[in-house]
C-alpha cells in the first residue's frame, strides 16, 4: 500500500465530517420562498435580466405543482417545508467569485476544507478544484495547462457573467427544464453556486476535476447547479463530494446537474455524498448523449434522512452508451430511494445499470428505475442488475424496475438479488482470526468492490471508510 493510501486509511473520517463552524455570513435571505426572495437572490448576484426571468418562471411552476405523494413506496416528505428553509447564505468572503489562492480564504472556511482534505487532493490527483460553502463557491482553481487548451472550469455564478451565451443556451432549457418535476422547479428558482465545465473539441482532460459542497448552517437549503458541456471527441471526469454536520432541524439539498455529451465524447460523473441524518437529499441529474457519446454515472449515497436520486440519460444519437453504478446505505430512520433512468431514443444504443444497496437497523433502501426503448431504436441493448444486502430482519429493500420496450429488435436483461449476512459467513471468517465487526466489514467491502474499483483510489478509500462508519452507527 502506498504512503498516500496509508495516510487516507489513518484519517479520522468521523471527525472530518461531523465538525461544524459558527455561522458567519455576509448576506442571508429570509426563510421561505417568495417572489421577493428570488429577486433579492438575483439582485445580490447582479444577474442579467434573462436569468431573473427564468428564476421567476421556475417559481411559478413550483407553486403550481403538487408535492409528489403518489409514488409507490416513496420516502416520506411530509417534513419538507420550504417555508422553514433559508434558501440563500452568502459566506463572508471578500471576492464574490471565490479566490484562487488557498491562503486567501478566511481561516474558519479554510480550516473546514483542510479537515475535508480538499487541498491535499488538489495537489495529488486533480486538474482543478472548486469548493462551495453554504450557497456560494469560495475557492476555484484550474491548472494553467488546461486553461491554455481552452478548458473552462469555474463556478456557475461566474459563468453567468463571463460565458453568458453558453449558459443562456444550455441552462435548464433542454436537459433539466423546471417543468420536469417540483424539485427541479424549486432548484430553478433559487439555485446558487455550483460548477461550470466546458471541454473543447478533441480535448482529453486526463486528471479529474472536483467540486466539493459543504453545508455548515442549520436550517438552510443548498441548491448548487452543475453544467458540463463536452464537445465532440472530448473527455473529462468530474468528481463531486458533499457533506453536512448533524443538525437539530432539517436541512434540504436540492441540486441540479446537466451534462451534454457531444458526438464521440466521454464524460464520467462521480459523486460521494455523506449528508447528515437530518438532511433531505432531492436532486435532479440528467445527461444527453449524442452519436457515439459515452456517459458514466458513479454514485455513493448515505447519511441523509431521505434521498430521492435517479440520474437519467437520454441516448439521443446512434451508438451512444450509458453506464450507471450506484451504492446506497440506509441505517435506522433512513429511507434511501435511488436508481437510474435511461431513454434509448436512437438505434444501436447501449446501457448498463448496476445498483448495490445495504440496509441495517431497520433502514430502507429501494431501487427505482426506468428503461425506455423507443420505437425505431433497433439493435439497442440494456442490462439492469440490482443487489441488496441486509443486516437484520427489521431492514427492508425493494426493487421497482420499469421497462418500456417499444421496439422488437432489442436485447433486454434484468436481474435482482436480496441477501442477508449469514451466521455461517461470519463464523467462517471468525475461524480465520477476524472479530465480528471486521468480518462484517470484509463482507460489505467485497459486496461494494465492483463500485469502489471504478473510483480514483482516494475516493474509493473514503467511500469504504464512510461505509464502515455507517456500519458502526458512528455518524448522525
Amino acid at each position: 500500500m502506498s504512503s498516500k493510501q496509508d495516510d487516507l486509511k489513518e484519517t479520522n473520517t468521523e471527525a472530518r465530517f461531523e465538525f461544524k463552524k459558527e455561522e458567519k455570513s455576509a448576506f442571508k435571505s429570509e426563510k421561505g420562498l417568495t417572489e421577493e426572495t428570488v429577486r433579492v437572490i438575483s439582485e445580490d448576484k447582479d444577474e442579467p435580466e434573462w436569468m431573473l426571468e427564468r428564476r421567476l418562471r421556475a417559481l411559478r411552476q413550483f407553486q403550481e405543482m403538487p408535492m409528489p405523494t403518489d409514488w409507490p413506496g416513496q420516502p416520506d416528505l411530509s417534513e419538507v417545508d420550504v417555508d422553514e428553509i433559508v434558501p440563500y447564505i452568502r459566506p463572508d468572503v471578500d471576492v464574490r467569485a471565490g479566490v484562487d489562492d488557498w491562503t486567501e480564504l478566511p481561516e474558519d472556511i479554510k480550516d473546514t476544507f483542510d479537515k475535508l482534505g480538499i487541498p491535499e487532493a488538489e495537489k495529488n490527483a486533480l486538474s482543478g478544484v472548486g469548493a462551495q460553502y453554504e450557497s456560494e463557491v469560495v475557492y476555484q482553481n484550474m491548472q494553467e495547462r488546461w486553461e491554455e487548451k481552452g478548458v473552462i472550469f469555474c463556478n456557475m455564478d461566474e459563468a453567468v457573467q463571463e460565458h453568458e451565451e453558453l449558459v443562456k443556451e444550455y441552462f435548464m432549457t433542454e436537459c433539466v427544464p423546471p417543468s420536469d418535476n417540483k424539485f427541479a422547479a424549486l432548484h430553478g428558482a433559487i439555485w446558487s453556486g455550483g460548477s461550470f465545465v466546458y471541454v473543447p473539441e478533441n480535448t482529453t482532460v486526463d486528471m479529474p476535476v472536483q467540486a466539493y459542497f459543504r453545508m455548515n448552517s442549520e436550517g438552510m437549503g443548498q441548491f448548487e447547479h452543475t453544467l458540463i458541456i463536452a464537445e465532440e471527441g472530448s473527455e473529462v471526469h468530474y468528481i463531486e463530494g458533499c457533506s453536512a454536520p448533524k443538525y437539530s432541524k432539517f436541512n434540504l439539498h436540492c441540486g441540479g446537474v446537466e451534462v451534454f455529451v457531444d458526438e464521440d465524447a466521454h464524460v464520467q460523473y462521480s459523486t460521494v455524498q455523506n449528508w447528515s441524518k437530518n438532511t433531505y437529499n432531492l436532486n435532479t441529474k440528467r445527461a444527453i448523449a449524442e452519436k457515439g457519446g459515452r456517459m458514466e454515472w458513479i454514485s455513493g449515497s448515505m447519511g441523509s434522512k431521505a434521498t430521492m436520486l435517479y440520474p437519467s440519460t437520454i441516448l439521443k444519437g446512434r451508438g451512444a452508451s450509458d453506464n450507471h453504478i450506484t451504492i446506497a446505505f440506509a441505517g435506522e430512520g433512513q429511507d434511501i430511494d435511488t436508481g437510474a433512468k435511461v431513454y434509448h431514443n436512437a438505434p444501436e444504443t447501449k446501457s448498463t445499470v448496476e445498483s448495490k444497496s445495504i440496509a441495517k437497523d431497520g433502514g430502507r433502501t429501494n431501487y427505482r428505475g426506468l428503461v425506455h426503448i423507443a420505437d425505431g431504436a433497433s439493435d439497442s441493448s440494456t442490462a439492469v442488475e440490482c443487489d441488496a444486502l441486509m443486516f437484520d430482519n427489521e431492514s427492508t429493500s425493494d426493487t421497482m424496475p420499469y421497462m418500456e420496450i417499444n421496439e422488437s429488435k432489442v436485447d433486454v436483461a434484468h436481474e435482482a438479488t436480496v441477501g442477508k449476512i449469514g451466521d455461517e459467513d461470519i463464523f467462517y471468517l471468525q475461524s480465520r482470526g477476524l472479530d465480528d465487526d471486521d468480518a462484517k466489514q470484509m463482507i460489505v467491502s467485497g459486496f461494494i468492490e465492483p463500485i469502489t474499483e471504478e473510483l480514483p483510489i482516494e475516493y474509493a478509500v473514503e467511500l469504504n471508510r464512510l461505509v464502515e462508519l455507517e456500519m458502526e452507527g458512528s455518524l448522525g
